[in-house]
Order: C-alpha cells, then structure tokens, then sequence
C-alpha cells in the first residue's frame, strides 16, 4: 500500500500562512548538527525580515554561514488540521538605516496589532516595561532579510 501524501499548497496558500503568522524557527548550519532558534517575523510580501540580539550562539553560526531554513506553521490543538511552509535561503544583515527603521516599525505595528505581551520586547534585547516603540528608536537587535530562497516546500493536511 503506498504512503498518503500530503499535499502541496499553491503559492497563495502558503504566502496566507506566512501573512497569518508570526513566529518562525530558523535552522542555522552550525558545525555537526543544526541549531535551531525560534523568531518573531514581519513579511512585506516579498521578503521575510527578523530581528535579532546581538548576542548568542546564532550570531556566530550567522557569521561562519548565513545559509538557514526558515519553518512557520500552523495547526489546530488536536492537529486535525495543519499547514507548514519550509523556506531554504539566505540571512543578510540589513544595514541601510531607512530600511531597517521600516522593519523596525512594521515590527511594532504587529506587536500592537496581534496584542502581543510585552514581554515579547526581551526577545530583541528589550525590557517588557518598555513601550514596542523602543524598537525603533534603540537598535539593541540586528535586522535580518530572508534572501535567496531557493526551495520552498509548503504542505497542508486538509
């Protein structure tokens, strides 16, 4: 008997999922094995943007090899239904200054939008006392952009 496949999701699907959603998990190439981070993101539609601390073990596996796998997903508490999109590409440091106070802000907007806690903040080197606006205006985090994705496997249970 052979296997049931799950089947692909369209563009459009996934590109939903991916709008949906917020946190994702980067796999980074980190010597023997992966390591693995969960991240909060923004999508422009085009591209996926992170930020991160300027501390930990993923900045230096950043800095050896910018190649990562990005997974977000989706699924019910009994996951009756599930989705996952798992995008292979590239990490770029964004360094131009208009851009990465763009990302920044579209970072706050979702914060606020999805009625985030503030305890979100510490996951870019922020105090959960602070306002989301501290994000823009103290750069504690490094802006991160998906970039040269080359394979996007994207699948969905139903």
């Amino acid at each position: 008997m052979d296997p049931v496949k799950i089947p692909r999701m369209s563009k459009a699907e996934y590109d939903s999922l991916i709008r949906r959603q917020y946190v994702s998990r980067i796999a980074f190439c980190a010597g023997e094995h992966p390591y693995i981070a969960p991240f909060m993101y923004v999508f422009d539609g085009k591209f996926l943007y992170f930020l991160s601390t300027k501390y930990g073990r993923k900045i230096e596996y950043f800095k050896s090899n910018p190649k990562v796998s990005v997974e977000i997903e989706e699924y019910t508490p009994d996951l009756s239904a599930f989705t996952f999109a798992s995008l292979q590409g590239f990490l770029e440091e964004v360094k131009d200054a208009p851009q990465k106070k763009k990302v920044r802000e579209q970072f706050v907007e979702m914060i606020r939008k999805k009625g985030l806690s503030p305890h979100v903040l510490s996951a870019f080197g922020h105090s959960h006392a602070d306002p989301p606006e501290v994000i823009v205006k103290e750069e504690r985090s490094m802006v991160w952009k998906l970039t040269g994705v080359k394979d996007i496997v994207a699948l969905q249970n139903g």
